[in-house]
């Protein structure tokens, strides 16, 4: 007993030593850090009263420390930032919807302005800006070197005033200049419309309305339709979608799914990790799904296509996405102002972060660009003859009155697909997938 008593005792004081002999040196770098920070801000210090005192030109504190907080978020990362008192409450009114600008989604990439997406039916989408494309100047005087929320400030202004941008696009061998008048920007979230007999929802945005709008607008697709089963699918079009805010995209997503994970973020800390699952209920039956993407997919945008695509239950076409894989949370700080800081990072249902990589389509389509057609190729597009056309020809007398005019709608829905390649070819890829699919399910609407 004794010796067990020792050997209990032994065992403490040399743990107290070594716990000494770690501790000591542990304690001694921690001290070390924080005088290592106070000189720094120090340094600091005497910096901001340089400037103060030295500077050729007058200058206003709070704008100086304003400058310095931005300067320090925006080294970390593109999206990290801090928002002004007036930036902040523009933030909480595009949320809600409704702002005013020129209608693109940008972020920062080697110094430059580049546009993630412009935003449907607005100026800059009449304009013909394109994701991808760098804004270098803006009425003429150059924005490389200025922080993000600088640029933007630039482009910034009253409703109706003039802007001139300078665009450098993949594609054209020099820059151009693109006149855009600013207006008040008013986001419908989810446009909803049916081509043939499949449901196209276009959802342009990530704001407090999507998901009301998206139930709101299917449900009366849907309708009209005269029921679930006269719709052979749904297109979910993401293109041009620069996100928003993370709890729509997974009600978006829950909206498709009866269970399973959606999306979790890990940030620093593992205990700081959340999962996210669907609950039990698909808005559309179990009808077959394509999402539409391109390079203007981003952020939550790419968290329903992956989440979609990781279930296997969706079909994902059009081209890889942004690649914007991080969450960013706002943290009001005192003076009404705010802090855009990036907290962790989002993966999809299978563990995969799309960070830099983006979503990948199931199948690539490309959108071709827009090409004027000429005089001799029109002459080439002429409708061809066929045996109802000549004179004198029988007719059909297999066939009922209804039977024809059935297939006479089922030609005119085809026609109408046919046409909608020349306006928008992904788009009618995808509403050919759908009839494809439907074509094995024998309780889907006729085609």
């Amino acid at each position: 007993m004794k010796k067990f008593v020792m050997a209990g005792l032994a065992g403490t004081v040399a743990g107290i030593v070594a716990t000494t002999q770690i501790a000591g040196p542990l304690l001694a770098q921690e001290a070390e850090n924080k005088a290592s920070v106070y000189e720094q801000l120090d340094l600091f210090g005497d910096i901001f009263e340089r400037i103060r005192a030295q500077y050729v030109e007058e200058v206003e504190t709070d704008e100086l420390i304003e400058a310095a907080i931005d300067g320090m978020l925006t080294s970390l990362d593109p999206h990290s930032s801090y928002l002004s008192p007036d930036d902040a409450e523009q933030m909480r009114v595009q949320t809600r919807g409704e702002f005013g600008g020129l209608g693109i989604e940008v972020t920062q990439e080697e110094g430059f302005v580049k546009v993630v997406s412009p935003i449907d039916d607005t100026p800059a989408d009449a304009a013909g800006i394109e994701a991808g494309d760098f804004i270098t100047h803006v009425d003429g005087e150059s924005i490389l070197g200025l922080t993000l929320d600088k640029a933007v400030d630039l482009m910034r202004g009253p409703v109706g005033s003039e802007i001139v941008i300078t665009v450098v696009r993949e594609g054209e061998q020099e820059p151009f200049d693109v006149t855009i008048v600013r207006d008040t920007i008013k986001l419908t979230a989810v446009r909803a419309r049916t081509e043939g007999t499949s449901v196209v929802l276009r959802v342009t945005t990530f704001n407090d309305q999507t998901y009301p709008n998206l139930k709101e607008g299917l449900e009366e697709q849907i309708e009209e339709a005269g029921g679930i089963e006269n719709v052979n699918g749904i297109v979910l079009d993401l293109r041009n979608n620069p996100g928003g805010l993370l709890t729509q995209a997974i009600k978006v997503s829950d909206a498709f799914l009866d269970e399973g994970e959606i999306v979790s973020t890990r940030g620093r800390n593992l205990e700081d990790g959340e999962r996210f699952n669907a609950t039990p209920g698909d808005l559309t039956g179990g009808k077959p799904i394509v999402v539409l993407i391109n390079g203007g997919s981003a952020s939550a945008s790419e968290i329903v296509a992956g989440a979609l695509q990781d279930h296997n239950r969706a079909i994902v076409v059009g081209t890889k996405s942004f690649g914007k894989g991080s969450v960013q949370t706002v943290m009001p700080l005192r003076g009404d102002g705010a802090m855009r800081l990036t907290t962790s990072r989002y993966y999809t249902p299978s563990g995969r972060s799309i960070q830099a990589l983006g979503v990948s389509p199931d199948i690539i389509v490309e959108q071709p660009r827009n090409n004027p057609v000429d005089e001799e190729e029109e002459d080439t597009n002429t409708r061809t003859r066929s045996e109802a056309d000549l004179r004198g020809s029988l007719n059909n007398d297999s066939l009922s009155e209804d039977e024809i005019r059935q297939i006479e709608e089922d030609r005119a829905k085809a026609e109408a697909t046919a046409e909608l390649r020349e306006e928008d070819y992904q788009l009618a890829y995808a509403i050919d997938i759908l009839k494809g699919l439907s074509a094995f399910n024998p309780t889907g609407p006729s085609q």
